[in-house]
């Protein structure tokens, strides 16, 4: 067998995460080889945050388009699939091709190798019969695929994960949805709109159990008004499938059919394939456990899903950028303080962000490797209303101890929201930590929820003291001018 090829860096796995550190750190000067089986960009691009949003606004489009009834006329709609399946395949993913993200990461002078790799030791990675020896390192950035329940009867059946959802040329009848969470909602509430009669089956007691209860509430009524039907608390006992469809049996005797059988009940990583033991890491966890940095152990990094901090592509940029100049600081270490790139940073890129992060005081002092803090981390549910939350929810800061103060109004309350007509429920709400005086969450439903959410996210990440936040001028009419009553209403 052939010597293993030295190279200055693998890494395995091109999702969004990855091919960031990749791309960087080959511009940066170094060697860099990055290995993916599926597409490089991974689940983002083609079956994830792109193609979906290319679906829900076709599927707002239509909804807005039937609001102008009281506002301003009246008109009629015809939906039509083919040009959002056109859209999808021809703009958004190139027909599932990685041709323009292999290019891109090559003329930074990375190289690709396509394959499935795994760990053969402290700073070795095999892909079939190459072997590459890293001298700075490796980064672990492959992802999660859909993670199938162990129901009776499923396996085996041609059940719908969210990429054939995607992929879909022609609409069903009726789709059954098994998950409750952002990515049931979101798909179900677009098929919805298209015509197909969706039911949603979620095992919890409620849809988007991991936001506020209100959160919920609002997202709901949202999808019944548009046709869906919300079936919580039914545990999945048994799946049939036959010439008619999908049949879904719950534990209780519940029983639900249709034409197509979407499941979304989670994600996960498979540690197991990527030889962990052979570097001294546990593979049989769910996530891979990190520190600050990202390290996972000495000489190996990860990045993006397979960390466990959300399935995210900001978490998955974010995180890249700590490693891209933890990678440097090291390599520049390990040759006696010399810069790779030639600079002291990359301007405009990771390593440029990174420093200024260090500067502002995101860690230790001006010119260290920035530390990762999840204290504000971001998440928007993309129906209609959008659900944006940022840190902690009213439950998650009560269970830590925290004294909790609440603000909530309702966005209707506002003028824009009465100009709007946003009588959706949407609302402002947020969690203050009293004794601190800042504010540690907060959500915002409404027509822009994501974008509300974004002054937010600034308050909490930085502790922006809510004395402070009250004393703000808050432009009007705005939506986020409700952020201004829900300070008013903390108690």
């Amino acid at each position: 067998m052939a010597d293993p090829e030295l190279v200055d860096v693998v890494v395995l796995g091109l999702g969004v995460g990855g091919e960031e550190v990749a791309g960087r750190l080959a511009e940066a000067g170094l060697r860099v080889v990055g290995i993916e089986r599926n597409l490089v960009g991974g689940e983002c691009p083609y079956w994830g945050c792109i193609p979906s949003k290319t679906m829900i606004r076709a599927a707002n489009a239509i909804a807005e388009a039937r609001r102008l009834d009281g506002l301003g006329g009246s008109a009629q709609v015809h939906t039509d699939w083919a040009p959002v399946a056109k859209r999808i395949r021809a703009e958004a993913t190139d027909n599932w091709d990685d041709r323009v993200a292999v290019q891109r990461l090559t003329d930074k002078g990375g190289r690709l190798v396509r394959g499935s790799g795994r760990l053969d030791g402290p700073g070795r990675v095999r892909v079939g019969d190459q072997v590459f020896q890293a001298r700075h390192g490796i980064v672990l950035g492959t992802g999660t695929s859909p993670s199938v329940p162990p129901v009776d009867g499923l396996a085996g059946t041609p059940y719908w994960t969210n990429r054939e959802a995607v992929e879909v040329e022609e609409l069903p009848a009726s789709l059954l949805v098994l998950g409750g969470g952002a990515i049931g909602l979101e798909l179900a509430q677009v098929f919805a709109r298209f015509g197909v009669r969706v039911t949603v089956v979620e095992a919890l007691d409620r849809v988007l159990a991991v936001e506020e209860p209100e959160a919920s509430e609002v997202a709901a009524a949202a999808l019944r008004a548009d046709g869906v039907q919300i079936h919580t608390g039914v545990k999945a006992a048994r799946v049939e499938h036959g010439a008619e469809g999908f049949t879904l049996r719950g534990t209780e005797g519940e029983q639900f059919t249709a034409e197509r059988l979407l499941v979304v009940t989670g994600r996960r990583a498979h540690l197991d394939q990527l030889g962990l033991d052979t570097v001294g890491v546990d593979g049989s966890r769910r996530y891979l456990p990190v520190d600050d940095r990202l390290h996972v152990t000495d000489g190996i990094w990860a990045v993006g899903d397979v960390t466990g901090e959300g399935a995210f592509t900001h978490i998955a940029m974010y995180q890249a950028a700590i490693v891209v100049a933890d990678v440097l600081d090291h390599v520049r270490r390990a040759d006696g303080g010399a810069d790779p790139s030639g600079t002291a940073s990359v301007v405009g890129g990771a390593v440029g962000t990174a420093s200024s992060l260090a500067a502002t005081g995101s860690s230790g002092s001006a010119g260290s490797v920035p530390r990762a803090d999840y204290r504000a981390l971001p998440r928007v549910t993309f129906t209609d209303p959008e659900v944006g939350a940022v840190g902690l929810t009213e439950r998650q800061a009560r269970e830590r101890g925290i004294n909790v103060q609440v603000g909530f109004t309702p966005l209707s309350s506002s003028t824009r929201g009465w100009i709007h007509k946003s009588d959706e429920g949407g609302f402002i709400k947020l969690i203050a930590d009293a004794d601190q005086g800042v504010l540690v969450g907060a959500t915002s439903v409404g027509p822009a929820g994501g974008e509300v959410l974004s002054g937010l996210a600034v308050a909490v990440h930085a502790a922006v003291p809510v004395a402070q936040l009250r004393h703000m001028i808050y432009a009007y009419p705005t939506f986020h001018r409700a952020i201004s009553e829900a300070l008013r209403n903390l108690s």
